[in-house]
């Protein structure tokens, strides 16, 4: 039997895009896939808070 380990990336408030390991994490976490991942990314920044607010279509982004 073997074990199949996610990387959890190091610092969970912001997401890397450039490491593949960690988009596959964010996009597990956030139940989407790359695309919609990055064009996130894109529009309010990689702070994951912000990412997530996005994703799940809340009206109001948190800026901190």
């Amino acid at each position: 039997m073997s074990f199949v380990f996610d990387t959890v990336p190091a610092n969970r408030g912001i997401i890397d895009m450039s490491n593949p390991r960690e988009v596959n994490w964010w996009t597990k976490r956030f139940a989407c896939n790359e695309n919609q991942l990055r064009e996130a990314v894109e529009q309010v920044g990689p702070i994951a808070a912000q990412v997530e607010q996005l994703l799940d279509g809340q009206e109001f982004i948190l800026t901190l």
